[in-house]
């Protein structure tokens, strides 16, 4: 399709959601219950839970991809050969992509937008939890795309609630292109582990704040309660915050009462636990776990090689983040990072495809072939080599 139709459509789509947000919210509605009666945790619930804006908001995030420039067809590199061959590297659509996800439907609608966009007809297997939510949306989807052109099926949902139809679209190879999970730590190694498809692993958040020697100490004090406060159940929320020791008799007293003052419980070491006795010790479970909750791991480091020791150990390789004014500092924090995104004074809560301007994300990649952080339309492309020649032959 040109970019004209798939962007058509993506508004058209968007008029739709907006127009139908009563029966969106009244089908969340019903998820949300049967979350609450299974006793679904507060954290989950929230990734769950749709309201005006938050459906308002998905409808701005697919009118923001549509405004964005079509990756299908841009070159990405080309030369003439010494023997006049032209050659030109340029994007395709991956072709049949399948996203399996949890409780999260603003996935379904990010999903769709930037599949439609990058030229990939998309099956969307949500989880359980979510049935009557992603039913609605992408019903809604579906029809405003065919009306505005979109090919039949172009947005499916993956019938089933149970593992069977997950497992069986993992074993599709040969009719879906590459599946991408996007979840917790179970899902996503059981979708590596298990299928036949290629799979694009996006990782969970074990994400760290590092508070350095040379830190601004109230910028660090936002930075850290920003980063685990704002949304502490989505995958760029901190789960760890290490704090250098020159400036922990400075720093912990103030960021201890203010985690404190929002709700916060933190899991610290002998240094921290000294400053406030409503500190949990801290254990080995706690510095590799994604709490997705307000709970956070604090530890007193005694160099920046320590902290990035420590994130080596524990770490996710999603995000991670330096608060310091020294440029040394941030130079080796950068260098020594093995991860999707590294922030200098900035909260891990920017790792997102909208905040990067991708205008939403299909996940964030961890791993180092094809993608790594926020995936947004080039990383839904491949590429084929396109050469022209004049009647050459090779000798």
């Amino acid at each position: 399709m040109p970019s004209s139709g798939k962007d058509a459509a993506l508004h058209a789509m968007a008029d739709a959601l907006v127009a139908q947000t009563a029966a969106v919210l009244n089908a969340n509605a019903e998820d949300l219950s049967r979350g609450r009666e299974a006793g679904m945790a507060e954290g989950l619930l929230d990734r769950l839970a749709l309201d005006e804006q938050r459906v308002a908001a998905m409808a701005d995030g697919l009118r923001q991809v549509a405004s964005l420039p079509d990756p299908v067809g841009a070159v990405v590199r080309g030369s003439t050969l010494p023997n006049g061959l032209q050659l030109r590297q340029v994007r395709v659509p991956l072709g049949v992509v399948g996203i399996i996800y949890e409780a999260r439907p603003n996935v379904t609608v990010d999903a769709a937008g930037l599949c439609v966009k990058s030229g990939n007809a998309v099956l969307l297997r949500g989880s359980s939890s979510a049935r009557s939510s992603n039913a609605a949306l992408v019903a809604i989807l579906d029809e405003a795309g065919r009306k505005a052109g979109l090919p039949n099926d172009a947005i499916q949902l993956v019938p089933g609630v149970d593992h069977e139809s997950t497992k069986h679209l993992m074993r599709a190879r040969g009719l879906v292109d590459v599946l991408i999970p996007r979840g917790g730590a179970g899902l996503i190694r059981s979708v590596v582990e298990e299928s036949t498809v290629p799979v694009i692993e996006t990782g969970v958040g074990n994400c760290h704040v590092y508070v350095d020697a040379d830190a601004d100490l109230d910028m660090a004090v936002a930075i850290t309660v920003n980063a685990k406060v704002q949304r502490p159940s989505v995958c760029n929320a901190a789960e760890t915050l290490l704090v250098h020791r020159d400036v922990a008799e400075a720093f912990l007293p103030q960021v201890l009462s203010a985690l404190r003052d929002n709700g916060v419980t933190v899991h610290g070491d002998a240094v921290v636990a000294s400053y406030d006795d409503a500190v949990v010790p801290v254990t080995d479970e706690d510095w590799v776990t994604e709490y997705n909750s307000l709970d956070l791991a604090v530890g007193v480091v005694d160099s920046v090689d320590d902290a990035l020791a420590h994130i080596r150990r524990w770490g996710s390789g999603h995000t991670e983040a330096i608060v310091t004014r020294s440029v040394s500092a941030s130079q080796a924090f950068i260098l020594g990072c093995d991860s999707a995104a590294v922030m200098v004074n900035a909260s891990t809560r920017f790792t997102d495809g909208e905040q990067f301007g991708f205008g939403a994300e299909i996940g964030i990649s961890t791993q180092k072939l094809h993608a790594r952080g926020p995936m947004g339309l080039q990383e839904l492309t491949s590429t084929t080599w396109v050469v022209h020649g004049d009647g050459h032959v090779r000798t």
